[in-house]
């Protein structure tokens, strides 16, 4: 059984993840994970359901409180899917669940990974974004899942996906259609502060011109 904090976020594995923990269940959770090195799962709460997650270990604690709160910062390890739910941990405040840890099923293709890369390069010059982050090609997809502009639903749709070749056809399918989106909102940006303003048009010549 894996203790469980359910979290309205989608957590990946090798993503860096800081809480402030105030609860009293969660500051046990805490410190169970100190005193006894546990790890715990943190499954996306989407649609009113717990299903998918990912298992998460205690990196480190940067702060603590008078009151017992804290400041912690966690690390993704490992997919799961929950079988089932229980709200307390046997013995504890803190809830658990007996869960099924996936696995991929296959390898990735270096072609959708420069596909990918070329296409968020892209984006984020549509977007004039200084100084954007670099990623590392094993597991491209999670590194990126949280800045591309993601709903919740979708990184928690990749989350459910077991191949990183079904997670780039993914993603490079998300970003063809939000660049052309993104394109047409920087038109009508330059549109609108072009009005009222003297414009240059190309004058017709009218030689083909029917009526």
């Amino acid at each position: 059984m894996l203790p469980l904090f359910p979290l309205q976020t989608v957590v990946y594995p090798g993503e860096r993840l800081p809480l402030h923990i105030f609860e009293e269940r969660y500051q046990q959770l805490i410190n169970d994970c100190e005193n006894d090195g546990i790890s715990f799962g943190v499954p996306t709460y989407i649609n009113n359901k717990l299903d998918y997650g990912t298992e998460v270990k205690l990196q480190k604690v940067s702060k603590k409180y008078e009151k017992g709160e804290s400041d912690v910062v966690c690390v993704g390890t490992r997919i799961f899917r929950i079988k089932n739910f229980f709200k307390r941990f046997p013995g504890k405040l803190y809830a658990g669940g007996d869960v099924e840890f996936l696995t991929d099923n296959d390898s990735t293709a270096e072609e959708l990974q420069e596909e990918l890369l070329k296409n968020i390069a892209i984006l984020y010059v549509e977007l004039t974004i200084e100084n954007p982050p670099s990623f590392d090609i094993p597991f491209i997809s999670y590194q990126v899942a949280h800045k591309i502009g993601l709903a919740l639903h979708q990184e928690y749709h990749l989350l459910t996906l077991r191949s990183e070749l079904e997670r780039l056809n993914y993603l490079i399918g998300h970003l063809k259609i939000t660049i052309p989106v993104v394109r047409e909102m920087n038109r009508a940006k330059e549109v609108i502060q072009m009005n009222g303003h003297f414009r240059n048009f190309d004058p017709l010549d009218f030689e083909d011109f029917k009526l």
